[in-house]
């Protein structure tokens, strides 16, 4: 599995319209708001074999609302 993180800029006022649907969409495995630069992070977790900026392009980019997005690729949990 491979593990990965978005941060999502939403238009003004559209943070839970754009939140409410991700979570529709059943991808993510964890949703939070956050405060700065980005509204939105979400954790994602996909098989090796899926390409990830597809698999952003795909769910995340075509959300009504979402103005910009950042994705982070996480390599190792430290526990």
């Amino acid at each position: 599995m491979k593990t990965f993180f978005v941060q999502i800029k939403c238009d003004i006022g559209k943070t839970y319209d754009v939140s409410d649907a991700l979570l529709a969409l059943n991808v993510a495995s964890e949703i939070y708001s956050t405060a700065g630069r980005f509204d939105i992070m979400a954790k994602f977790h996909v098989e090796n074999d899926v390409d990830i900026g597809l698999f952003v392009n795909r769910f995340l980019t075509h959300l009504n609302g979402v103005r910009d997005s950042e994705t982070i690729i996480a390599f190792k949990a430290f526990v």
